[in-house]
Parts: structure tokens; sequence; C-alpha cells
């Protein structure tokens, strides 16, 4: 019994060390990627691409690259399923990250130093360079287990997310190369979670940017008049910011998620006579204006707000305009978060079955390349598999745990793994 014993402990002590090897690893190429400086304006894609790339051969995935927009590439990745009839799922993630103020961090953000509560910090970490390393590490345990997928899988690096994505997703979804995969669902990247659960969205707030214009006479500056630039301009900066205040009470008081209140935040205020030192002092401007970062869950009526913005925010018996920088226009796009949408009972119970689960699905407060798709017409979800975590995404000290980092893998193979094995009886996306 005691000889019985000492073997089954050495077996068990081999086993913990392979799987604290084989984490090493996994955490060791998660570092490699962030390390690779994609951070805009200046992000080197091509080296993020050799990387992925080099990835994608380990795992014998066919590589293709994409270039709609010179200097910019799209890597598009595919391990192919057993029935091309059935519709294919799409993978995304986005390689670059947004700039960072070095002297704010605790370590530099592109050294993917871990310290000693094992947290990784980099920019990336959560937003979104784990997610695409997730995807890899977790086709890379499926093929371990001997999985094939009956649905093919791709799985797409795209560009300048964290400027719009204009040269990369928009382009890519609106291509023929997309519409020629026959892709049925689309994950994208999400939030992390305080809590225990993961978040899920499966829609985006809708991006107003908007600058309005103030006109009045001009006058020197010791003059008291009625209806100047400024002061027209004042009052409906008042205007706004009270609206504003309405909808962050909402949230405050915990009346509704962050992704489904109205958000106003004023960008810029450009007003005043430029002089060598500065601006006149003695001279009352004639025009006026202020940017706004609005943005509307697709649950608002935009149609009522605008009528809002028209009588009360800009009106032209004030001499006021307006001008959309952007506007998204049309129809809200959401996907069907519940019962009547395979795609999201299949998420919701692959992530019971990786021992997690999911809170109640939620507009983004943001925006993502998920918008594109949508557009296109294929649902999607946003999702990462992060929970238990600070949100730090565009801030300082940006982290994620490696046990986190690790879990989400397996999060994520059981996501892949019912995706690529679930069959619809005609192949047909509009029956999913």
């Amino acid at each position: 019994m005691t000889l019985a014993m000492s073997l089954l402990i050495l077996a068990l002590c081999i086993v913990s060390a392979v799987g604290d090897d084989e984490g090493e690893a996994i955490v060791s190429r998660f570092q490699e990627y962030l390390r690779i400086n994609t951070v805009q304006p200046k992000p080197d894609y091509y080296k993020a691409v050799d990387f992925i790339n080099s990835q994608a051969k380990s795992l014998s995935l066919e590589t293709q690259t994409i270039e709609f927009v010179k200097g910019k590439p799209i890597l598009l990745l595919k391990w192919v399923g057993s029935d091309p009839t059935q519709p294919a799922i799409l993978l995304n993630s986005h390689t670059d990250v947004v700039p960072f103020e070095e002297s704010k961090w605790t370590h530099h953000p592109l050294h993917a130093h871990i310290d000693k509560q094992g947290d990784i910090v980099a920019r990336g970490s959560q937003d979104m360079k784990c997610v695409g390393m997730q995807y890899l590490e977790a086709i890379r345990k499926l093929q371990g287990s001997g999985f094939h997928p009956i649905r093919s899988l791709y799985l797409s690096f795209v560009p300048d997310e964290e400027i719009g994505g204009y040269d990369g997703a928009e382009k890519f979804a609106e291509s023929h190369l997309f519409k020629s995969l026959n892709v049925g669902i689309v994950l994208d990247e999400g939030l992390p979670s305080p809590s225990k659960s993961y978040r899920v969205f499966y829609g985006e707030r809708n991006p107003w940017w908007l600058v309005i214009k103030a006109k009045g006479p001009p006058g020197h500056g010791a003059k008291l008049y009625d209806n100047s630039a400024l002061e027209n301009l004042l009052k409906s900066i008042e205007n706004i910011l009270r609206f504003r205040a309405s909808q962050f009470d909402l949230l405050k008081a915990g009346g509704a998620a962050e992704g489904h209140v109205v958000s106003v935040n004023m960008a810029f205020l450009k007003a005043g006579t430029p002089s060598p030192t500065g601006f006149l002092m003695n001279l009352q401007p004639s025009e006026a204006e202020a940017g706004f970062d609005i943005r509307i869950p697709p649950t608002v009526d935009s149609e009522a707000l605008e009528r809002r913005l028209v009588e009360e925010w800009a009106p032209a018996s004030r001499n006021m305009s307006f001008e959309f920088k952007r506007k998204h226009s049309g129809e809200p796009l959401v996907t069907a978060p519940d019962d009547s949408n395979s795609w999201w009972r299949l998420l919701e119970n692959a992530v019971k079955e990786a021992g997690g689960r999911t809170s109640k699905p939620e507009i983004f407060p943001a925006s993502t390349d998920a918008r594109y798709f949508r557009i296109a017409g294929v649902p999607a979800f946003g999702f990462s598999p992060i929970s238990n975590t600070r949100s730090l995404l565009h801030d300082h000290n940006e982290y994620l745990g490696k046990a986190e980092y690790l879990k989400g893998i397996e999060v994520y193979v059981s996501v892949i793994k019912a995706y690529a094995s679930y069959e619809s009886k005609s192949g047909s996306r509009d029956e999913l």
C-alpha cells in the first residue's frame, strides 16, 4: 500500500509539473504578443501578423493576408470543418492598441511584466490581445484532444479598431471575400466583469459626434448685450448638461446599465480671437462652437432625441446650427440574446459547461468592430471571458491575471467546441 501510494503521489506530481509547464508556455506566448508594439498611431502591424502567422502554422491552420488599404493587413486564419455546407464561425479580434502615458504605469506597458500577484501588466492585456490569443490557445487544446470541427472556423486579426475600424473590419465586412465565407455567427470583444459572471453584449450604443455652432454680433469686451455667440452657446451647453445629469443619475441609482443610458460628454469648446499672446480679451467673438460625443442605446428613440436637439439644444431662433461629424443611420442593430437564437443558447450553455455563467446580456457602452458584421447581416456577440477583474480598457496599469487568462482559454474551448459541432437542418444561416 505504501509503495502504491508513493507511485500515485509521484504520478500526480508529474502531471502537475507538466500542467504548470504548459501553462507557463501559454502565458509566455501571450506575453510575446503583448510586447509587439501595435500602439496607435504607428502600429507595427506586420510584426503582429508575422507572430500570429507563426502560431497558425504550428496549428496547421490555413492563412491568408489581405490589405484593403496598403500598410493595414488583415490576417485571416481557417480551421477547415468537415461540412462546408454549414455556415462558418468567425472569431474576430483587433491587433492595434491605444496609446499610453508610460510615467503613469507601475511597469512599462509593452514589457508584459508579471507582478507578485500574478497579474500581467500590459497595454492590450484586456483590450484585446488576450482574446485573440485565447482563440488560438483554445484551438491548440481542441486539436490536442482530437476534436474535429463540423463547421469551418475563421479567425480574423484586423487593424485600426481603436481609430474606428474603417480601414479594417468595415472594409472586410463589406468585401466579396467576407460574403464568400458564409459566416453564420461572429464573436468579438466584450468587457471584463468585476463579478464571477461573464458579460455578453448583443448590440452597441450608436455614436453621435455632434458639433453645435453659435453666431452673434461681435462687440467690445466691456459691452453687455443680448444674444452674443458665447451666450447662446452656453445656454445650449447648460441644457445639454442637464440632460446628461438626468441620464447619469439613472445610471448611478442602478436603474440602468451603462450601455442602456445615453452618454453625453463635451469633447471641445472653441471660441475667441487669437492673438500673439493667447486671445484678445477686449473682443467678444462672433462665433463659438462645442463638440459632443453622444452614445445612444438602440432602445432609445433617436428621433425624439434629434427633435430635442433641433428645438432645445441648437434652435435656429438663437442663431444656432449643428453638424454631425458621425451619425449612425438606419434601424438599431442587435443580435437576439434569448432562446429564439440558437447561437445565444449555445454560448450560454458552453460557458456553464466550462464552470462559468453569463450575466444579463447588455448593450456595449462604446463601439466595437462587431457593428460592421451586424450591418452585413450577420449576428454578433461581444464576449471577453474575463471575470473578477476591474475593467481598465484605455486606462493606466491595464492588466490581466494569469489564472484568469488561462481560465478564459478553457471557456473558449467549450464555446468553440459547441459552435463548431452545431448542425442546422438545412445549413441556412436564417434558421439559426
